[in-house]
């Protein structure tokens, strides 16, 4: 039967392994009630009230490392204080990858249709996925990029995956010629957002056109960066509305109408959706 290890039963563990005694009320649960069980701990009344004390210290560390696998009870609780900690290092000190809740896939894909230069862990890299393919940067928080390079982050998984389907309207509506680094924002953690904020790279979201993908970039992106953010807000998106859908813009009014527009560049935007009452899908900007 697994039973789950918490911070509060290490305390006591520990708390009785260097001697002192904890009331009855205090060691409830299967690990307390097997060590009483099995004999590693004895009881000490004072009237009505119970508590108890291990045999011995050793004897009870012994114990806890066979029958519970926890090896290392102050190494649990540093890592119970916080710090970035292995799944391996949590077998290691407890016996069980899942002792502390951890993300083990961490970092975000990363997509490029000309080859960009970047350091990993202090070694010296070039991104250049196959068409079809794309690159997991997971150690993102030593990955840098020149300042040169511009960061283009994808909302949708199509348009991340067919870059090369959208060169064209990225040339003409980001850059031609400063080398362009497309991010995806899935699988969707805090973990981008975090990356750019130390990276110090210009940053452009492209989304939907339509009230949620604004919200995303406002409340994700911009609020963070700032003015090193802008969202890509296409040439003719006037044109590209009026094909789009109003039932996308029905179904976000009740949750967006009331949203404030922080990055006032996007006041004309927002000014279009509402006026024509309508959204844009990105994937309508790959090319056939």
């Amino acid at each position: 039967m697994y039973m789950k290890k918490t911070p509060a039963m290490i305390e006591r563990m520990l708390a009785l392994c260097n001697g002192e005694t904890l009331p009855e009320s205090r060691l409830t649960g299967e690990y307390f009630r097997r060590m009483k069980a099995d004999g590693q701990l004895v009881a000490v009344t004072h009237g009505s009230r119970k508590s108890w004390r291990a045999v011995s210290g050793q004897s009870l560390r012994e114990y806890i490392s066979g029958e519970f696998g926890i090896a290392d009870l102050e190494a649990c609780r540093r890592m119970m204080a916080g710090g970035n900690v292995s799944r391996a290092e949590m077998v290691a000190a407890a016996g069980d990858s899942k002792f502390l809740q951890r993300r083990s896939f961490t970092g975000f894909p990363v997509n490029c249709y000309t080859p960009v230069k970047a350091v990993i862990g202090g070694r010296p890299v070039t991104i250049a996925p196959a068409e079809g393919t794309f690159t997991f940067v997971a150690d993102y928080r030593h990955f840098s990029i020149p300042d040169n390079v511009i960061v283009v982050g994808v909302e949708n998984a199509e348009n991340f995956r067919e870059i090369r389907r959208q060169r064209t309207f990225f040339e003409e509506n980001i850059s031609a010629c400063e080398p362009l680094l497309f991010v995806s924002r899935y699988p969707q953690s805090t973990d981008l957002a975090e990356w750019l904020k130390a990276a110090g790279n210009r940053y452009v979201h492209f989304g939907d056109l339509d009230l949620a993908g604004l919200h995303i970039y406002l409340t994700e992106f911009y609020r963070h960066l700032g003015s090193r953010a802008r969202f890509l807000v296409p040439r003719d998106y006037e044109a590209r509305l009026q094909t789009g859908s109003r039932e996308r813009y029905e179904s976000q009014y009740g949750k967006f109408h009331g949203m404030a527009f922080t990055d006032p560049r996007v006041q004309p935007l927002a000014d279009c959706i509402n006026r024509l009452h309508r959204g844009y899908d990105q994937e309508g900007f790959i090319e056939e």
